[in-house]
C-alpha cells in the first residue's frame, strides 16, 4: 500500500504536456493544410514534411537534421493521433511518476530518435525482400511520422524495469510490468507484421531497444525517497526540450525545397500508376475468369492472359500472385476447347473440375487480398509510425 500510495499521489505534468504538444501540432497542421474537417484519411505530402515528418532524402541530402526529432510530434490523421495519445496516457503516467518528470522527458526524446534513426537505417529496397525482410525494411523512401516510436521507447522502461526490480515489487505491479508488458510488445509486433509496408515497424523497435537500455542503466525513485533530481537529470532535461524546440524552429525556417516536394509528389504519382497498371489486369483476369467458369464465355481469357503477361513487377509477391492466376485462366480455358479426352468428360468430371477451380480461386483471392492489406501498401503511400500499447 504504501508503494501503491507513492506512486499514485506522484504528479505526471509532462506526460500532460506531451500529450498537449502532440494536438497543437496536429491543429496546426489542420490549420495549414485546409481542410474544412478533420484529416480522417491523411494530411497532404507537402503539410507533412513542412511540420517535419521523417524523408531520408531530406536528412541525407539537405542535411535536415532536425528530421530526427520533429517526427515525434507528427501525425499523419486524426485516427493515428488518437490512437498515439491514447496510448500516452495508459503508458506515460507510470513512467514518469516512477522515474520523475526530468528523466521520463529524456526517456520520451532520447526512444523517440532512436525510433526515427532506426527507420531511417532501414530504408532498404535490397533488404525488403521475404515476411521478416518486408516486416523490418521499407523497399521506398516515403514520408513517416508518428509518436509510437518514444510510446514504445515507454513500454520498453516499464518492461525492464518490472525484471529488474521485481524482488522489491509489490505483487500487483510485478503482475503489470515487466513480464506483465509481454502481451502488449507481442501484440503489438503481431499488428506490426500484418500491417508491414504501412507501419514503420522499425521505429517500433528501436524504440523498445532503446527504452529497454536506458531502463537497465537508470534506477527509478523509490517510495519514501526525496522528490529532487540530480542537477545532470534537470540538465538532460532542459537539453531534451531546447533541442525538440531548436528542431522545429529549424523546420519552420527551413521548409523542404520545392524540388523534393516535386520529386516526392512525382515519385507517388508514379507509384500510383504502377500500381493501377498491375491491379487494373488483375481485376480484368478475375472477370473474365467467372465469366468463363460460371456462364461459359470463354472469349476475353486470351486478352485477359496478355494483360498480366504485361502487368508490371512490384514485389516477388505480386509475380507469383499474377502468374497464379494466369494458370487459373489456362486451367479454365480447356473447360471450352472440347477436343482429345475433355471431350469424354462425363458430367461428374466436369463438375469436380468445375468446384476444384473454383476452390483454387478462393486460395488465390485470400493470398491477393493479404497482399493488398500489407505489401500493396508498399508501392504508394506514407509510412505511419504507429502503435497502441494497452
Amino acid at each position: 500500500m504504501r508503494f501503491a500510495r507513492a506512486i499514485l499521489d506522484r504528479p505526471h505534468k509532462f506526460t500532460i504536456i506531451m500529450l498537449v504538444a502532440n494536438l497543437f501540432v496536429f491543429i496546426l497542421m489542420w490549420q495549414s493544410s485546409g481542410l474544412t474537417s478533420p484529416a480522417l484519411w491523411e494530411f497532404p505530402e507537402d503539410v507533412l514534411l513542412a511540420y517535419g515528418a521523417k524523408l531520408n532524402g531530406l536528412i541525407s541530402v539537405h542535411h535536415q537534421w532536425w528530421r530526427f526529432i520533429t517526427p515525434m510530434f507528427v501525425h499523419v490523421n486524426l485516427p493515428h493521433l488518437l490512437v498515439n495519445m491514447y496510448s500516452l496516457w495508459m503508458v506515460g503516467p507510470y513512467v514518469e511518476k516512477l522515474y520523475g518528470s526530468a528523466k521520463f522527458v529524456v526517456f520520451w526524446v532520447v526512444t523517440g530518435i532512436a525510433g526515427v534513426v532506426a527507420s531511417y537505417l532501414t530504408v532498404r529496397p535490397d533488404a525488403a525482400v521475404g515476411p521478416i525482410g518486408r516486416f523490418l525494411f521499407k523497399a521506398i523512401d516515403v514520408p513517416s511520422a508518428g509518436a509510437s516510436g518514444a510510446l514504445f521507447g515507454l513500454v520498453g522502461v516499464l518492461f525492464v524495469f518490472g525484471l529488474k526490480f521485481r524482488h522489491e515489487l509489490p505483487e500487483g505491479f510485478k503482475r503489470a510490468f515487466g513480464t506483465g508488458m509481454l502481451p502488449i510488445i507481442l501484440i503489438n509486433l503481431f499488428i506490426g507484421y500484418l500491417g508491414r509496408g504501412f507501419i514503420d515497424n522499425a521505429a517500433h523497435l528501436g524504440g523498445l531497444i532503446s527504452g529497454s537500455i536506458l531502463a537497465l542503466a537508470v534506477d527509478y525513485r523509490r517510495p519514501g525517497e526525496r522528490s529532487g533530481v540530480t542537477r545532470a537529470w534537470q540538465v538532460l532535461q532542459a537539453t531534451c526540450i531546447g533541442l525538440v524546440a531548436i528542431s522545429f524552429f529549424l523546420a519552420y525556417r527551413n521548409p523542404p525545397p520545392a524540388s523534393v516536394l516535386r520529386q516526392t509528389v512525382q515519385l507517388q504519382r508514379e507509384q500510383i500508376a504502377r500500381y493501377l497498371s498491375y491491379v487494373q489486369p488483375i481485376s480484368e483476369a478475375q472477370d473474365a475468369f467467372y465469366l468463363g467458369l460460371k456462364d461459359g464465355d470463354f472469349t476475353n481469357l486470351d486478352n485477359a492472359v496478355k494483360a498480366l503477361d504485361a502487368a508490371p513487377h512490384l514485389d516477388p509477391e505480386s509475380d507469383e500472385l499474377k502468374e497464379k492466376l494466369k494458370a487459373l485462366l489456362i486451367e479454365v480455358k480447356t473447360l471450352g476447347v472440347p477436343t482429345g479426352v475433355s471431350a469424354k468428360l462425363d458430367a461428374k468430371s466436369v463438375q469436380e473440375k468445375h468446384n476444384a477451380l473454383r476452390d483454387g480461386f478462393s486460395a488465390w483471392k485470400k493470398e491477393y487480398d493479404a497482399w493488398l492489406k500489407t505489401n500493396g501498401r508498399n508501392h504508394g503511400g506514407i509510412e505511419v509510425i504507429e502503435a497502441s500499447p494497452r
